[in-house]
Parts: structure tokens; sequence; C-alpha cells
């Protein structure tokens, strides 16, 4: 494979932002407070980007900025100055769909790469999104497999990028401009605050709907949440499609999602390289996805439309892993990488932890620890133990173990 395809991951914070760099992003995408699609995530202040972006940069990884929900007259200063900041902390992209940001970020000199709100779907949509000064195109998400290697082609023509998703929260509306959300509770969507109705279970009073070949049999109470979308089975075939960038979903979700998410569809994509792309390895894959958040899979648009059968039938996530809060961090010896750690649950020798903090994100296995310069198997509640960590930890960081969830759903 001569261009692989870069891994672009979606973050909300800093810990987020370390877990994509230290697991193989080639580049992550984020928002700030204010016009960006997941507005009720955490976002970042205008005033980090450029810590953000230097961070960034520092480890050779590239930072889009989402500017992509509608944007109302009054608002067009103040996008303004959001898109001065950005070329200032020198951001690599700006990622929006109207045509004020696009018109503004042309003026100001940042690189375009139009949203997948706009809903992108033809050739004659890639030509005009050309002129207006677009390098990439982030399709919509209801294209077939076969749809986007013929829009790839195209777009090669005009030396335009092809961006797609491939892994992460569906939308059951139409490349996520819904407006259920603004109707039930007037946080609208396309503003980046939809509270996610569609996530919630339903009551439906009345007859069922009949039509001439068949009625709508409603089963469960989750019946407009889709499942999340996983391609990692047909990667191979989505990289031979000739996409340059393959985007994962994420940016409301937690660090040890990101880590996971990122590590696996590097990994995948190296197999691909490596032609040593096997079903073993998708095995592997695929119960490392199960362990972090999810809503259960489908396989989205690329081979089949969707059916009932890719709405999920449950609420929150189906993951098969759980994080137990198990300690706090009190004290840091920098010098040998050593901190102390008040202990809040059991914790032993062996253990998968994790510690997370604002500016942390580490994973390794427990593989020693002290109290009082004596080694320990075992630490209670109320302990306060040395641990050894493979990166840099703060005071009040967290400390975690992973811990297989018994209550997942089938």
């Amino acid at each position: 494979m001569k261009n692989k395809p870069e891994l672009l991951v979606g973050i909300g914070n800093f810990s987020c932002a370390i877990a994509a760099v230290k697991n193989g992003a080639n580049a992550v995408y984020f928002g700030v407070k204010g016009f960006n699609m997941r507005d009720l995530g955490t976002n970042f202040k205008l005033a980090e980007l450029a810590k953000l972006m230097s961070y960034l940069h520092e480890n050779k990884v590239k930072g889009y900025l989402a500017l992509n929900t509608v944007i109302y007259d009054e608002e067009l200063k103040q996008i303004k100055k959001i898109l001065t900041s950005a070329k200032k902390a020198r951001v690599d992209a700006i990622i929006c769909s109207d045509l004020s940001v696009i018109t503004l970020a042309k003026k100001i000199g940042h690189e375009i790469h139009i949203s997948t709100q706009a809903s992108v779907s033809n050739e004659l949509a890639l030509e005009q999104y050309k002129k207006l000064g677009a390098k990439r195109i982030i399709l919509a998400r209801e294209l077939s497999l076969v749809q986007i290697k013929k829009l790839v082609s195209k777009a090669k023509k005009i030396k335009l990028q092809i961006e797609i998703f491939v892994h992460g929260a569906m939308c059951i509306s139409v490349s996520g401009r819904c407006f259920l959300s603004h109707e039930l509770f007037g946080r609208s969507a396309n503003r980046g605050e939809c509270l996610q109705p569609c996530r919630r279970g339903f009551f439906l009073d009345g007859d069922k709907p009949n039509y001439k070949e068949k009625e709508v049999l409603i089963q469960g109470d989750t019946i407009l949440s889709a499942k999340d979308m996983k391609t990692i089975e047909f990667l191979d075939k989505i990289i031979a499609s000739g996409v340059v960038s393959l985007k994962i979903e994420g940016r409301t979700k937690p660090a040890d999602y990101v880590a996971t998410t990122t590590r696996v569809y590097k990994d995948g994509i190296e197999a691909v390289a490596k032609k040593d792309f096997t079903k073993t390895k998708v095995t592997r894959w695929n119960k490392e996805l199960g362990n972090v958040y999810n809503r259960k899979f489908s396989k989205g648009f690329f081979l089949r439309k969707p059916t009932k059968k890719d709405i999920t039938d449950i609420q929150g996530s189906n993951q098969k892993q759980k994080k137990v809060h198990t300690g706090l961090v009190t004290k840091y010896y920098a010098k040998i990488n050593v901190a102390e750690v008040k202990i809040i649950s059991p914790l032993k020798i062996g253990d998968a932890i994790l510690v997370e903090g604002t500016t942390t994100f580490i994973e390794q296995t427990l593989d020693s620890m002290q109290a009082n310069h004596k080694p320990l198997i075992k630490a209670k509640k109320g302990d306060k133990v040395g641990i050894k960590f493979n990166d840099r930890v703060r005071v009040n960081d967290n400390l975690f173990i992973l811990v297989q969830n018994k209550k997942t759903n089938k």
C-alpha cells in the first residue's frame, strides 16, 4: 500500500488528546465552546488552542477545528474571532459546512474541510465545494462503499481529498440533521446541543400503522436509537476505495474509548499495509472494541441499507469492560516517576490500570507496588501505596482498574 490513509480521531479534552497521540492517531479533531456539533461536550477553551496545537505538532499529529453548526448573522463577529485565534494557534484545518464559515476561513487562510453536515453525496457537489476553496470533503454517512469508490475517483480528478467516518455513533437522521431535540426540548442538534431523545425509550399510544404489504411491528422501547458504526471487519475494503482519511467519532467519549478505538484502527491500517489483515486479528479487534463504550454495532450503509436490525434495543452502553475508581494520586516524585496513591477500592498486582486527569492519560499493568518500602501484592481501602508509572502523573489524578462488566446486554 503506497499511501496509508490518515487516522483521524475525535477528542473532547487534553486527556483524550494524549490517548489519541499515544495510540497512533495521525490527526485529531475538536471543538471550542459554541458552534460545533458536540457543543454540550467538554470542548476546549479558545485560550487553550495554542497549547493543544503545540502538543500535537510536537508529536507530528495534525489538529482540525470543527466549526460546523448553523450560523446566525449576529454570530459572525465571534466566528471571525475564533478563526483568527485558530490561525495564530496553527490549527491545520477548519471543518465547516456553513457558507459564512467557509468564506471567512478562506479569507483568513485556513485549509477548509467540508463537514458531513453538508451531506455531500454526488460529484456536482464535490465540484462546487472545490470552487469554494475546499481541500477535503467528509462525505455523507448514508453512502454505500460502491458510491464512495465512485466519488473518490471523481474527487481525484479535481484534486480533492475524501474523508469518511469508520467508527462511532450513528444518527437516525440524515447526516445528523435532526429537529427532534429542538421540537421536544428547544435544544437544536444543528447547533450542537442535541439532548438525544432518540436514545431514550418510547411508549406508543394508538393503533399500529397498517400498510398494504405489511405491518410495522415495534419491539422494545428504543425505536429510534441507531447502533454504533463499526467497520474493522472490512477495513481493507474501505482502504481500497482510496479515501485519504478514516474518521473515528467520539468527541464526547472518555479517554479509554479514544485509546482503544485509535489503537485498534491503527493496527488495522498497519495490517492492511503489510498484507496481514487476518480473521484472527479481526476477532481480537472486535473484542477490544466491545470493551469500551458502544450501543452494539452496525456496519452502517457501507454494505447494505440499514434495517430495523440496526436499531439498538438498549439505553446506555453495551461495553464489556468497566472502569472502577480505585485510587487518588496524593504525591508525585518526578525524579523516580513514583506516585503515592490513596486506595479507594481493592487493588492487586496484575490489574490493568488507567490514570486519568486534566492532562494525564496512562494505561499499564500493575506489576509492583510498595508500602513503607515493602512490596505489596494487594492493597485495601484506606492504604497509601507507592506505584511507579510509565509516564508523568499529577496530584489529584484518578486511578482506575479495568474489570469485566457482568451486566452487559447480549
